[in-house]
């Protein structure tokens, strides 16, 4: 199976997916043609602020299997430390 067989889907909370809504930030599909699944711990930024990938879920919707990563609440950028 490749990377382009599987449909992956970001599960925001309640709260982050409001955020996405209202603010109408684009989600963009961060891993279409790209070989590497993502990973638990993985981080991804959305309209600049960053969601720490924390479960993946496996499931078929009849036509192909889907990758659905939920993701921990968002943190603004300020948020970032380094070092």
């Amino acid at each position: 199976m490749t990377q382009q067989d599987i449909r992956i889907a970001l599960v925001f909370s309640h709260e982050d997916q409001s955020w996405i809504r209202r603010e109408g930030i684009p989600v963009p599909a961060f891993w279409q043609g790209h070989a590497v699944a993502p990973a638990l711990g993985d981080v991804v930024r959305v309209g600049g602020r960053q969601f720490v990938i924390e479960a993946r879920v496996w499931e078929h919707d009849g036509a192909q299997p889907v990758l659905q990563l939920f993701v921990g609440g968002s943190h603004a950028q300020s948020d970032t430390t380094f070092g």
